[in-house]
């Protein structure tokens, strides 16, 4: 199964060890769930996880932070993004996640952040919101 996550996500799976965002993470590591990366999503982890405050929070250095990157990118499925879709999101750099889930043809965007995705210009694309504890219900379920 193909997903695409957001940043958000991530930041959780790095920030606790427990969780559904974890889990997702250990999905992807082991190779169970492929995730979908653009350069613009990597770009976007990378911006986002290796700001000082985030670092901090997280309590992992630059140099830890590039490998877990690293090795997201090694496993993941990577798109070029050819074209951009603006579905109006309430926020603007959401919409790279929406292009990526679009073009890899994702199953799942998975988001902690449903409500920033809510939209009715969402509604023709073929994949699924989830958050990361509904996705982690619906994995185990299947």
């Amino acid at each position: 199964m193909i997903v695409t996550v957001d940043t958000n996500v991530i930041y959780s799976a790095l920030y606790s060890s427990s969780g559904a965002s974890h889990f997702i993470f250990r999905l992807i590591i082991d190779e169970k769930l492929q995730l979908a990366i653009s350069p613009q999503t990597y770009f976007e982890y990378y911006d986002v996880l290796t700001r000082k405050e985030t670092r901090q929070k997280l309590g992992l250095s630059i140099n830890e932070i590039e490998d877990v990157l690293d090795l997201l990118a090694l496993l993941a499925q990577k798109h070029q993004i050819y074209f951009l879709l603006r579905p109006n999101l309430k926020d603007e750099d959401d919409n790279i996640f929406v292009e990526c889930a679009f073009a890899s043809n994702s199953e799942y965007l998975i988001t902690s952040n449903i409500r920033d995705f809510r939209s009715s210009e969402l509604k023709g694309f073929q994949f699924k919101l989830a958050t990361p504890s509904e996705f982690s219900g619906i994995w185990r379920n299947q």
